[in-house]
């Protein structure tokens, strides 16, 4: 973003009285975090698409050999 952007936002935001200016201030935090957030997530899957792909297609393919067994939800260990 430019600095002429920048500008024109603080001046956007001056024009504002100080409890409105707060409660956009929290808003851009909150959205601010959001976006980080989101580019994080999508660097990670970026980063391990290859591999879940790969363990998809193997995961089909014993599947299809009958290799495979439907998930127990119950059995599943969260605390790992």
């Amino acid at each position: 973003m430019s600095s002429e952007n920048i500008a024109t936002v603080i001046k956007m935001m001056e024009s504002l009285p100080e409890i409105a200016q707060e409660q956009l201030i929290d808003h851009l935090r909150e959205y601010i975090e959001n976006l980080r957030n989101e580019v994080e997530w999508d660097a990670l899957v970026q980063k391990t698409q290859s591999q879940l792909i790969k363990t998809a297609k193997q995961a089909r393919k014993e599947i299809a050999a009958g290799k495979g067994e439907p998930m127990n939800i119950d059995q599943i260990n969260y605390s790992t």
